[in-house]
C-alpha cells in the first residue's frame, strides 16, 4: 500500500509524554509523520515539541492561542494536513491511551473501509483501568448514540481513527461544530450521510498514562443533546 499518513496529536499539558508517543508512531511505520497541535500547553509541550521537530523532518508543530477544544484542534490539523500530501489522517490521544501498535491495523482496513474506527467495544470490552463509572458512560453514550442517529457502531465516540483524504476533502469541516464525545460522533456521522464506508477495527484502550482527563460535565451534555441535532439535520438535508 502506497501513501503517506499524518498522525494528528492535540496535546495540553502532555508534556510527559509526549516525546515517547512520537517516537513510538514514528517507529511504527515509516509511511507515517506527526502534526502536534499545542494549545498553548503551560507546561512546555510546546517547546517540546518544536524540539522534536527540529530532531525529526517528520514531525510537525501546530500552535494555538489557548485551550479551545478538542474538536477545534482537530479540525485545525485536518486542515493543515489537506495543505499538504497526505494519503491518510489519523486522529490519537496523545496520552498513552492509544497504542500506536493499532496504527497499522486501521492502515490496513482502509482497503474496505473510507472512515476506521479503533473501538473498544466490538469485541465485548476492551478497556483497562478505567473506573467502573467512566467506563459505564462511555458504553451507555456508545449505545445512545446510536439509537439516536442510526450510525451502525459499537464505538461511535472513538479518538482513534484513521480518514482516507478524500473524506475529509468532501465534509465541510467549516460546519463541523461538536468538541468531545460529539466530536467523533459527528464525524463518522457526516461521513456516513455523504456515502461513505465507515468500519471499525478492535482495540483495546489503556487509561491515560500521564497527564489529567480532559472529560467534564459540559462535554457529556454535550453528547446527549448534539445527537439529536445531528438527527434533524440529516432528516432536513441540511448535513
Amino acid at each position: 500500500m502506497n501513501g503517506t499518513g499524518l498522525v494528528v496529536l492535540p496535546t495540553y499539558n502532555e508534556r510527559e509524554g509526549l516525546e515517547a508517543i512520537v517516537a513510538s508512531v514514528l517507529d511504527r511505520d515509516a509511511r507515517l509523520e506527526v502534526l502536534v497541535v499545542d494549545d498553548a500547553s503551560p507546561d512546555g509541550t510546546g517547546d517540546l515539541a518544536d524540539a522534536l521537530a527540529e530532531r525529526d523532518g517528520r514531525v510537525h508543530v501546530l500552535h494555538r492561542e489557548g485551550k479551545l477544544g478538542l474538536g477545534s484542534a482537530y479540525i485545525a490539523g485536518f486542515r493543515w494536513a489537506l495543505r499538504g500530501t497526505f494519503d491518510w489522517i489519523f486522529e490519537m490521544d496523545a496520552d498513552g491511551s492509544h497504542d500506536p501498535r493499532y496504527l497499522t491495523d486501521l492502515l490496513e482496513a482502509t482497503a474496505d473501509y473510507d472512515v476506521v474506527v479503533g473501538s473498544r467495544y466490538t469485541q465485548g470490552v476492551n478497556v483497562i483501568n478505567w473506573p467502573m463509572s467512566r467506563l459505564l458512560l462511555s458504553y451507555y453514550a456508545n449505545k445512545y448514540a446510536r439509537w439516536v442517529t442510526g450510525l451502525r457502531l459499537a464505538d461511535a465516540t472513538s479518538g482513534f481513527k484513521c480518514f482516507k483524504r478524500e473524506v475529509l476533502e468532501r465534509l465541510e469541516l467549516g460546519a463541523v461544530q461538536s468538541t468531545g464525545y460529539a466530536f467523533q460522533i459527528e464525524m463518522n456521522f457526516r461521513a456516513w450521510k455523504k456515502g461513505f464506508r465507515v468500519g471499525e477495527v478492535p482495540i483495546v484502550f489503556t487509561d491515560r498514562v500521564a497527564g489529567e482527563s480532559k472529560m467534564s460535565g459540559a462535554i457529556v451534555r454535550e453528547a446527549v443533546w448534539r445527537v439529536w441535532g445531528l438527527r434533524l439535520r440529516a432528516m432536513f438535508r441540511m448535513l
